[in-house]
């Protein structure tokens, strides 16, 4: 009896369905993951003065909310401390009151070891003040939301209720956690 050896051919594999394959699978752990959305602050600064005179400018307490941000990550306003929550509230019984909205300022003064999220928090209810405020004042003055305003009503909301705000960092320690 003779033993044949017959050389059977291995099947190719089809490689373009594996390409295919990796590639789905790649668009949709893209698509499903979960992107880390960064906190900032949008702020547009105005464009840098050619004439650069700096004046100082005297300040009364009464036109003036000291905000102090501690390194116990705690809020004090204007000495005494202050939840969170309600300040909003009192930014805008300060801003609406005073009575020269002109001259008002805010001032924040924060250590450099408050954590930004406490720092993100009360930028946001100051911001959340204002535009409440201006909100208000644009649906009584013209009958309709601040965002719906033309440019023209925006820019009258605004130097009704201009944003004055003094930021200082206390130049002690480090840096802030996150």
């Amino acid at each position: 009896m003779i033993l044949r050896h017959d050389k059977r051919e291995v099947p190719q594999l089809n490689t373009t369905s594996t390409a295919d394959i990796s590639f789905i699978l790649l668009v949709f752990f893209l698509i499903m993951t979960s992107m880390d959305v960064d906190k900032g602050l949008q702020r547009q600064l105005p464009p840098p003065d050619k004439n650069n005179t700096e004046e100082v400018a005297d300040i009364s307490k009464s036109n003036m909310l000291d905000l102090q941000l501690t390194s116990e990550n705690r809020l004090v306003v204007d000495g005494k401390p202050l939840d969170i929550a309600q300040l909003r509230s009192r930014v805008m019984t300060f801003v609406g009151k005073t009575a020269d909205r002109q001259r008002h300022i805010i001032s924040v003064t924060v250590d450099r070891k408050t954590s930004y999220d406490l720092y993100f928090n009360v930028q946001n209810e100051i911001m959340a003040a204002y535009n409440t405020l201006r909100n208000r004042y644009a649906l009584k003055t013209y009958g309709r939301e601040y965002e719906r305003c033309t440019a023209k009503q925006r820019e009258k909301v605004r130097a009704y209720y201009p944003q004055r705000i003094s930021e200082t960092t206390v130049a002690e320690a480090e840096g802030g956690e996150r």
